[in-house]
């Protein structure tokens, strides 16, 4: 599954165009919920996403501080 729990993603519509974001929660099969450093914890279309190859390891609606700290580890 492409996209799952800790996948790092690249926004690639709306405001946050090019912002990478990290899928906490998948909602069905058309929208996650996403978070990351500059993006607010929300619902997102998957159509507007482009998943990398990186993954993190967190649990489902891990913390915002959780997630950040993560990325900024690479």
């Amino acid at each position: 599954m492409l996209f799952e729990i800790g996948r790092i993603c690249v926004k690639t519509r709306g405001k946050d165009a090019g912002k990478e974001c990290v899928i906490v929660d998948v909602v069905d099969e058309n929208y996650v919920l996403i978070d990351g450093n500059g993006i607010k914890r929300r619902r997102c279309n998957v159509k507007h996403l482009e998943p990398t190859q990186r993954k993190l390891n967190i649990k489902k609606d891990a913390p915002h501080k959780d997630i950040l700290a993560l990325l900024k580890k690479g």
